[in-house]
């Protein structure tokens, strides 16, 4: 719209001509909005109200009288109420700049000021006193032109070739230096330690690595001797299992041959043994009987004696030979016969004992005895019956 003007935010805006401002001021200050303007009839004019900045590079004498080169910089800004807006238009309103050239001009004096009442120490190891007292100082001056100081920063101190500050920090900076070179053994040593370190990590691996390797292999290697013995060992549990065999089947022919030993030789010896004992059981018997009859001197007693044992002494011959091994000539027939035979001549002998018996006994005692004696050794020394010889094994 015509004639209607509007500051910029950080602007204010100056009207002269009409009405005077707050406190007799030459012109009217508006900040924030606009401001309707009559053409000719008033002037406006703006005012920055931004942050603005003065770098100062000043020579200053310590208390030890040492010369020391100061740079500073200081931000600051026209305040933002009206009073300091009046004095700052008042001052500056023409040429702006010049703002940053009294506000150095203004902190160089104050700065110079304070240093000489600082020591070399003091001024180093505390800046930010030395900014702070200088701001306190110089904050008077600056609000009667209306500025405000944000902010006061010391960048370097320099003593020139007098060589003040560096000796003294020469004690620290030797301090400096071997913390430094201890800092750096130490961090070499870790370094080392760190490598060794490594190196038996990786020395172990590799002998792990080896063992495993090394029982892989023997694994591997028992696995492949085990097959390889396979063949071999199932052979011979093969051939093991045949001389098993062969030895059950040795020890079934020698029980079977053992058998047949006692059936063709033990047991014909055996029943040979029994006859010769029968034989020998019957002839001792007759002896007994002879002995006792000689003894005696009774033949009579011994006919008799002879007849009551004659069925005895057959009866034993033929257990005698029940049990021995008979080869018979004519086969069950001849068997049968012999049996006949046995029975027939103890029955003859008894009849013949008997009869002799019967008859005269003074005349014919020494003819029976001698009958008697005479066929019992036939029969015995012979072995024959009446239907054939006897083969009596």
């Amino acid at each position: 719209m015509f004639g209607y003007r509007v500051p910029a935010p950080d602007e204010a805006m100056l009207i002269s001509g009409g009405r005077r401002g707050l406190g007799g001021a030459p012109f009217r200050v508006v900040t924030g909005h606009g401001k309707f303007v009559l053409p000719i009839l008033r002037k406006t004019r703006f005012l920055t109200l931004a942050m603005c900045e003065a770098e100062v590079a000043e020579t200053c004498v310590t208390r030890q009288g040492i010369v020391l080169t100061v740079k500073a910089v200081i931000a600051f800004k026209v305040g933002n109420d009206t009073e300091s807006i009046v004095n700052a238009g008042q001052r500056f309103l023409s040429d702006q700049d010049q703002m940053s050239v009294l506000t150095g001009r203004i902190f160089a004096g104050h700065l110079r000021s304070i240093i000489g009442s600082m020591t070399v120490e003091e001024i180093v190891t505390e800046r930010q006193k030395l900014a702070t007292e200088v701001l306190e100082t110089s904050k008077t001056e600056m609000a009667k032109i209306g500025l405000i100081v944000d902010s006061l920063q010391i960048q370097s101190i320099d003593d020139g070739e007098t060589g003040y500050i560096a000796a003294m920090s020469a004690p620290h900076t030797a301090a400096i230096q071997r913390q430094a070179q201890i800092a750096q053994a130490q961090a070499t040593q870790a370094s080392v330690e760190a490598q060794q370190e490594a190196t038996r990590n990786q020395a172990e691996y590799a002998r792990q690595t080896a063992v495993v390797q090394a029982q892989y292999s023997a694994e591997v290697d028992r696995a492949q001797a085990q097959a390889a013995q396979a063949g071999p060992l199932a052979q011979a549990h093969a051939q093991q299992e045949v001389l098993a065999a062969q030895t059950e089947l040795a020890e079934r022919a020698a029980q079977l041959r053992q058998q047949q030993l006692v059936a063709e030789i033990v047991k014909p010896a055996e029943a040979d043994a029994e006859r010769i004992r029968v034989l020998a059981v019957a002839e001792a018997e007759r002896m007994k009987i002879q002995a006792a009859a000689a003894a005696s001197y009774d033949r009579v007693a011994l006919d008799r004696m002879l007849i009551d044992q004659l069925p005895q002494i057959v009866k034993e011959a033929a257990s005698g030979l029940a049990g021995a091994n008979v080869n018979v000539l004519n086969g069950a027939d001849g068997l049968g016969e012999i049996a006949a035979g046995l029975v027939g001549q103890g029955l003859t002998i008894l009849d013949s004992v008997r009869k002799n018996l019967g008859g005269d006994t003074e005349g014919h005692q020494g003819g029976r005895g001698a009958e008697i004696q005479r066929y019992l050794g036939t029969h015995r020394a012979a072995g024959e019956g009446d239907n054939g010889p006897i083969d009596v094994k």
